[in-house]
């Protein structure tokens, strides 16, 4: 089920945030702890965008946050990929919005072939300077077919 998520939602999010994030970038783990994540979703994240999320059902299983064309946060917990909840919770944003635009970490090849084989196209690359992790990243645009 999907369904637009309340800021009593908050603490879900970003435990589904940390374990993805985690599981995806093991370089990076220990960059923030569970209390940084959670400021991050309730003072960051919730006022600015719009937050979804895939209820596998009572369970958060997925979020998407996105604002103004641009997708923040999209993550899928390890142990539900592959069952299409990243697909559905992106089709919410493009609902949405005629263009969207999102950065992730070049070394993150599964993110970066779930996006390509949605329809998003690499628009830039950078050498991580303008990122808090200083990670190399990619940014990624999609715009409606029309």
């Amino acid at each position: 089920m999907l369904r637009p998520l309340a800021l009593t939602d908050m603490g879900a999010a970003a435990e589904v945030h940390r374990l993805a994030f985690d599981q995806a970038m093991p370089w990076l783990v220990g960059l923030h702890t569970p209390d940084q994540d959670r400021w991050f979703y309730r003072e960051r994240v919730f006022p600015t965008c719009h937050v979804w999320g895939h209820f596998d059902g009572v369970e958060l299983g997925g979020i998407i946050a996105f604002r103004d064309g641009w997708i923040e946060q999209l993550y899928v917990r390890p142990d539900l990929h592959g069952r299409g909840i990243g697909t559905e919770l992106l089709n919410v944003a493009k609902g949405a919005n005629e263009r969207l635009e999102l950065w992730t970490f070049q070394r993150n090849a599964p993110a970066r072939r779930f996006y390509e084989a949605r329809g998003f196209t690499l628009a830039e690359q950078t050498d991580g300077a303008r990122n808090e992790e200083k990670e190399p990243d990619a940014r990624y645009v999609w715009a409606r077919a029309g």
